[in-house]
């Protein structure tokens, strides 16, 4: 460093010595200069520091993002607004954010959107703008708008109730391994709607929504096997499956466990204990 500054000064000097061969006065200004000040030496502790500045918060860098464009950021922070996470909670602020996201074809927002108009949330209740985005985002393929547009066919909010429609978009999500789909599903087939009552394959799809921890599924398929409905009665499986669902919270399941309980021998009820600890921790319940 100390020679490339020595170098330095000779080189000014030499092209200062130039200078004065050019100057058409061929005065020679004796007068002597000030010497320039040195540069400032950055270990020197009167040296500015450069001002750091705090790292950007999660909730910036998705503004900031969001403001940009970005449709994944626009969706979640319309999800920070609707539930008041890291931002005062506010609906209108949550559908606006939706709505951005949702116009540039994002299926999870349309889905969002389309929930707010449902319930009235951040704009009026209108069932046909419901419908409006829960399609734009079921015929994507996302398994929750389709679900949510299966149940809206089968209550007739905002069309004509068609329960071969219900089953049509339900089927869709179900097959994607959407637990409520797989569920409704099964109801469907028990209660015959939109299908021939079909109570093996009613069991089929609670079971599988059982399998993910949906109570309401354990509940009922605990049901089927009580009362013998698409499976072999068997009083100690409906015991389990009222044990699991009972476990997570089921209030009509902890009813039913303690009245089978009643029909069951002590070593059933000890068999049916521990399995269904073992599903419990396999599957969960109370979703």
């Amino acid at each position: 460093m100390n020679i490339f500054r020595t170098f330095c000064v000779c080189l000014v000097v030499c092209l200062l010595s130039l200078a004065g061969c050019f100057d058409k006065s061929d005065k020679t200004d004796s007068t002597p200069t000030a010497a320039a000040p040195p540069p400032p030496n950055k270990n020197s502790p009167t040296a500015t520091a450069p001002v750091s500045q705090p790292p950007k918060t999660e909730l910036e860098r998705t503004l900031e993002r969001a403001n940009a464009g970005d449709a994944d950021a626009q969706n979640n922070l319309g999800k920070l607004y609707a539930k008041g996470q890291g931002v005062p909670q506010d609906d209108a602020e949550a559908v606006k954010w939706y709505r951005k996201a949702a116009e540039q074809g994002d299926a999870d927002a349309q889905c969002n959107l389309g929930l707010m108009y449902c319930h009235g949330r951040g704009a009026p209740q209108d069932f046909a703008e419901t419908m409006k985005w829960y399609r734009l985002a079921a015929e994507q393929g996302f398994a929750e708008a389709q679900y949510k547009l299966g149940g809206m066919y089968a209550e007739g909010y905002g069309v004509p109730e068609d329960d071969a429609e219900a089953m049509k978009w339900y089927r869709l999500a179900a097959d994607q391994g959407q637990a409520t789909a797989q569920y409704n599903l099964g109801l469907m087939y028990t209660n015959g709607r939109g299908v021939p009552q079909d109570y093996a394959e009613a069991v089929k799809w609670y079971r599988m929504a059982a399998d993910q921890g949906f109570a309401d599924a354990q509940l009922n398929l605990g049901l089927m096997y009580y009362d013998g409905q698409g499976v072999p009665k068997d009083l100690l499986e409906a015991y389990v499956w009222w044990l699991i669902a009972a476990a997570g919270g089921d209030a009509e399941a902890a009813n039913n466990r303690d009245v089978v309980a009643g029909e069951l021998t002590p070593e059933q009820l000890l068999q049916g204990q521990k399995r269904a600890t073992e599903l419990f921790e396999k599957y969960g319940s109370g979703k």
